[in-house]
């Protein structure tokens, strides 16, 4: 208020209700993940912005009351991950044009595990009316990008930005985590990752993901006398790591901000879920992903570093292990090539929420 006791109105600045719209699950510590760093950048571009959160299923179910919500908000912003995905289609092609305010689609990315079934006509029709919907669309990998513009979304409409778990803010884990953790000793630190959070195919390739893995421990215990860890990005993984069958492997399971910060200190990652090499290379370490989906490919590509890829079909003739030795050797050249693009990253990021922000007339 003034002197005259009257509210002065121009130091009044007007909350920006966005919808967030997302997979919603922080059992999941990839998605997770995404979700924080999504946010932590609309935040940083929006000062005076209220998140509202959505879980991706509302495209999915037709809804009055999820209508309404996200009617009464000034911008949407859909992502990022595995939004395009079998699992959460058909969107419903009634809600999306029912939809208000300006759509953004920011960071997501299409999803088809090794193995799976071709989608329907219906489910491809309804990302494609999803997509000619927004005003702007970021995709975090060239896969992405090639989907929708083989289906018919215009060239000049897709924008590779990358993925928003990349630039995610790290946090340094208490005292006594980091201690639990060995993580002040000068010992080599080999991260460890399997998928076990419901990829069907995990069971024809468990035997050999297993030898596979169990020969790069052998290699960097017996030569290095290395600390072996397991990252652990989901609950179902639980089942799975101890079969491992190294008894004095360290756990990591903490929030993704402190995950990040552990990812950092390791000399060497191999993982599955998409989101451990996502991290991992946003925290300036190399991991090489053992595939499962196009996603893994699509992001070796887009971080355009294609050899830390392994094809399943290539772990019996010890593959994993080849690669693995050779990017432990030049892990300090993929650190300055993954410091560079992450810069390039959130460049790109900013860049786009910038021109969405733009847009809006209510700012």
């Amino acid at each position: 208020m003034n002197k005259s006791g009257k509210t002065n109105k121009k130091r009044i600045k007007k909350v920006i209700k966005i919808a967030h719209i997302h997979v919603w699950d922080r059992k999941n510590k990839g998605d997770y993940a995404i979700v924080l760093a999504v946010q932590e950048l609309l935040r940083r571009e929006i000062k005076n912005c209220e998140i509202i959160d959505f879980p991706v299923e509302v495209l999915k179910n037709f809804s009055l009351a999820s209508l309404k919500k996200i009617n009464g908000c000034e911008a949407i912003f859909i992502g990022g991950g595995g939004i395009l995905y079998s699992y959460f289609l058909p969107f419903d092609q009634k809600m999306i044009q029912a939809i208000k305010p300006p759509l953004f689609l920011f960071g997501l990315g299409y999803i088809k595990e090794i193995g799976s079934k071709d989608w329907p006509k219906k489910n491809i029709s309804s990302v494609i009316a999803l997509a000619d919907k927004a005003q702007k669309i970021g995709v975090r990998d060239f896969n992405t990008k090639r989907f929708l513009e083989s289906n018919g979304i215009e060239k000049n409409k897709l924008h590779v930005i990358g993925d928003p778990a990349f630039v995610l803010k790290e946090k340094k884990p208490t005292i006594q985590t980091i201690d639990k953790l060995k993580l002040k000793n000068k010992n080599i630190k080999i991260g460890l990752n399997l998928n076990y959070s419901g990829w069907l195919g995990f069971g024809l390739w468990r035997d050999d993901i297993l030898l596979a893995y169990k020969e790069v421990i052998s290699y960097f215990k017996n030569n290095f006398e290395a600390d072996i860890y397991y990252l652990k990005h989901h609950p179902g993984e639980e089942k799975i790591y101890r079969q491992l069958g190294l008894k004095d492997i360290i756990k990591v399971d903490l929030p993704p901000q402190e995950q990040k910060y552990v990812y950092r200190k390791m000399d060497l990652i191999i993982g599955m879920m998409l989101h451990v090499g996502v991290m991992s290379c946003g925290a300036l370490t190399p991991e090489i992903s053992v595939a499962y989906d196009i996603r893994n490919y699509g992001f070796a590509e887009f971080i355009r570093h294609k050899e830390l890829v392994v094809d399943l079909e290539k772990l019996k003739s010890g593959a994993l292990l080849d690669v693995a030795k050779k990017v432990f050797r030049d892990r300090k050249i993929y650190q300055n090539s993954f410091k560079k693009l992450k810069t390039d990253i959130f460049e790109k990021e900013t860049k786009f929420l910038q021109d969405a922000i733009k847009s809006l007339t209510v700012l």
